[in-house]
């Protein structure tokens, strides 16, 4: 049996997001002791392998949920993760390789090739994720956007978002309130940054968002980058200034 903490820890994840696939029933501790503290054995461990592998792949905790339930031979479920795996690895593979070619011809004076500079990088790969949580004509609406921007433009917003976690890991550095005027302002920059690609930004939607960021291990980079507690101050500023400013 392995303690809470030491899974948590392991999986590069948190006791409270383990604490909240208890809750929605989607990973139940092995035991739980007379202290209340939640212990997991080997088949939990498996289980819990499989959440975060569906996870990197797009899937909400409710398609995980039924995914789980309908496969039943964990050794066949990871061998089809595995070859999606091989397969991330290698587009991986070609975007480091796209990288360094577009470094190189910069630090050389050569001209770019455009498929060159983009090869591997495919926003498609989150077309599964989006519909799952949002419908398909938010990914439609997304990808028509995104198709439509430049090089420069789409460098220039990708850019601008991570301006954005900086202002908000700054603000929290800073001792600044969630719902002072500094912090909704940055909200409300975030809000603007989202609109070309979604078009309208509900309430929940933006709410949801950030709680997203705390949930999901793929924003773990929040907290890397600008310190520990980032997601949690942009999820609390987030639904602050969508009560505020949004509607459903």
């Amino acid at each position: 049996m392995w303690s809470i903490q030491d899974i948590a820890r392991a999986a590069g994840t948190t006791s409270r997001t383990l604490r909240h696939y208890d809750a929605i029933g989607l990973l139940t501790p092995s035991n739980v002791g007379g202290n209340g503290y939640r212990y997991y054995d080997a088949a939990a461990l498996v289980r819990l392998q499989r959440i975060l592998l569906l996870r990197s792949l797009g899937l909400g905790l409710p398609a995980i949920a039924s995914v789980l339930d309908g496969e039943r031979d964990s050794v066949v479920a990871l061998s089809t993760h595995l070859t999606l795996l091989e397969r991330e690895q290698e587009r991986i593979g070609r975007q480091i390789a796209s990288v360094r070619t577009t470094l190189r011809k910069l630090e050389g004076g050569e001209p770019l090739m455009v498929e060159e500079v983009f090869d591997g990088f495919d926003h498609t790969a989150y077309e599964a994720e989006v519909t799952s949580r949002w419908g398909a004509s938010a990914y439609r609406t997304g990808d028509q956007w995104w198709r439509s921007l430049s090089a420069e433009e789409k460098a220039a917003h990708q850019r601008e978002q991570v301006e954005i976690a900086g202002a908000f890991g700054a603000a929290r550095l800073a001792g600044l309130a969630v719902d002072s005027a500094e912090v909704q302002a940055i909200a409300g920059r975030l809000c603007d940054w989202l609109r070309p690609a979604v078009r309208k930004v509900s309430r929940g939607y933006f709410a949801g968002l950030g709680q997203l960021y705390v949930d999901d291990p793929r924003y773990g980079s929040y907290d890397a980058s600008h310190g520990a507690g980032t997601a949690e101050f942009m999820r609390d500023a987030m639904r602050i200034y969508a009560e505020r400013n949004l509607e459903e």
